[in-house]
């Protein structure tokens, strides 16, 4: 797991590791809601690879009101970012009736669509808005 962190620019602290996190979003052309993150200990991102890491204190559940989802966050969260991608994502499950599938892939639409679309392990995809995610929702 090292070897992939190597020659990333790291940020630790909550404050600094946030900021880190959501310019990563924007750039990408990502919902800069889309990781409520608490208590940050480190975020990391390495450019030649699009490979980014979280770490946190404890484990965020986060309730995004607009589309009535709870959505998991774990202590280590990490994936593949690209325009409009997130790949290979580790650490994040969303609640479906009982179960906490895990997501590995989120992916942007393009405007004018606005869509949202969060693919399981399992193959299921599901399609929100992108609103949902926007900051404070």
């Amino acid at each position: 797991m090292a070897d992939q962190k190597e020659g990333g620019i790291v940020k630790t602290g909550h404050e600094e590791g946030l900021k880190l996190a959501v310019s990563l979003l924007e750039e990408f052309g990502l919902p800069v809601g889309l990781l409520p993150l608490a208590d940050v200990i480190e975020v990391g991102f390495v450019r030649s690879t699009g490979y980014m890491w979280i770490l946190q204190k404890k484990k965020v559940e986060h309730n995004f009101k607009m589309i009535s989802k709870l959505v998991s966050y774990d202590t280590e969260i990490n994936g593949f970012v690209s325009q409009k991608r997130i790949k290979k994502l580790k650490g994040v499950k969303a609640k479906e009736l009982m179960l906490w599938p895990p997501v590995s892939e989120i992916t942007v639409d393009d405007q004018p669509t606005g869509k949202i679309h969060f693919k399981s392990f399992a193959g299921i995809t599901k399609t929100f808005p992108v609103e949902a995610f926007a900051a404070g929702q």
